[in-house]
């Protein structure tokens, strides 16, 4: 069974059930809540993957709660995830979530970058946020993430491309090339 044409199927499935309700904004926001538990959280995946250890119920539950409780969850959501659990494919779940945000946000023309700095700055995301938004013409959802080993500067990824602008991998640079210089001198 090819893991990649089963998750895109229920994803995409999916994808046309809350484009018939009206309700994809706060699906595909609490399929962002989910992806970054299963992302994070070993023991959610280890539970959630597990079919014999656990009920469905205790899965439902679970999943849930990671989205604000079963009165905040999207019902649609919850009715994926009882289609899911019913057809034994809850080992698939976390790549269905991520195929699902993908389509979700093809179809609403949005890019998805991620930067990572070594300290904060708004300014910064702002700057790069109404740039791409102008080249790209689409609609930017910008992850923020903060890593003081990078010194200063920043590490932008989106889609296949990364800009490294910091200071860490300046250095590195640097090294290397004073390595090589040296190498040729001995």
């Amino acid at each position: 069974m090819n893991v990649g044409i089963v998750s895109a199927r229920y994803a995409e499935a999916l994808l046309k059930y809350v484009n018939e309700t009206g309700n994809g904004d706060a699906v595909y926001k609490q399929t962002g809540i989910l992806e970054k538990c299963f992302s994070t959280l070993e023991d959610m995946r280890m539970l959630i993957y597990n079919p014999k250890a656990t009920s469905d119920e205790l899965k439902m539950r679970v999943l849930t709660t990671a989205v604000g409780g079963r009165e905040k969850a999207a019902p649609e959501l919850v009715k994926f995830f009882r289609l899911v659990m019913k057809n034994k494919r809850t080992k698939f779940l976390h790549l269905i979530l991520r195929i699902f945000m993908e389509k979700y946000r093809e179809t609403r023309n949005i890019s998805w970058a991620r930067l990572t700095v070594a300290s904060p700055s708004e300014e910064l995301e702002r700057k790069l946020a109404g740039t791409l938004q102008e080249i790209t013409g689409r609609e930017l959802e910008l992850e923020t993430r903060t890593d003081p080993s990078l010194i200063g500067g920043f590490i932008f990824d989106m889609e296949w491309t990364r800009l490294d602008a910091s200071i860490a991998s300046q250095l590195n640079t640097v090294k290397r090339q004073f390595i090589e210089k040296n190498r040729r001198i001995v």
